[in-house]
């Protein structure tokens, strides 16, 4: 029996989110708190990844999270987010945070994360998402590139599961 694999563009599930910077976000320096920046860049992808499954997503993890430039009170913050690529139940969505300067229409880059979503039923379990239909060579590149990362990933994530194995209950004395 032929199983149909069911794709889906990347561009049917891209998002993009603005925000404008206020005090309540920011430090005592006037600069957006990283955390808050996470919460928007997580939200973001989020978007993207509940799109492609179309379904509940949940994050499952976070990393190359690099802040590049400080984001001020009063910016206009822009955040794009793209599926990279869909695995099983799983999908990795790159998440680019920049700043718009209205006056001069330019963005400036200040930020970008790749963030593992997993897509689940209501009740919490996996499941199977469409596969990505690739249709330029960047979306070939951020595909084969994202492969390499999960690579990564598993082998960091099983030592790090080895050295909490090995944790006794006194580990924090």
């Amino acid at each position: 029996m032929n199983q149909v694999v069911l794709t889906r563009k990347v561009s049917e599930s891209q998002s993009e989110r603005s925000e404008i910077i206020f005090p309540a976000d920011a430090n005592a320096l006037g600069n957006l708190f990283g955390g808050r920046l996470m919460q928007f860049m997580d939200l973001t992808g989020a978007m993207a990844a509940s799109r492609h499954a179309r379904a509940i997503t949940v994050t499952a993890s976070m990393d190359h999270l690099d802040f590049v430039a400080p984001v001020h009170v009063g910016d206009l913050l822009i955040l794009k987010a793209s599926v990279n690529r869909a695995f099983r139940t799983s999908m990795e969505v790159g998440v680019k945070a920049m700043v718009e300067d209205v006056e001069k229409q330019k963005l400036r880059h200040v930020s970008s994360a790749y963030i593992t979503f997993v897509a689940v039923d209501r009740s919490g379990q996996g499941i199977v998402v469409p596969q990505l239909e690739l249709e330029t060579d960047h979306q070939r590149r951020r595909y084969e590139d994202a492969g390499r990362r999960r690579e990564m990933r598993a082998g960091e994530t099983l030592r790090r599961k080895r050295l909490r194995e090995e944790l006794t209950a006194d580990w924090h004395l």
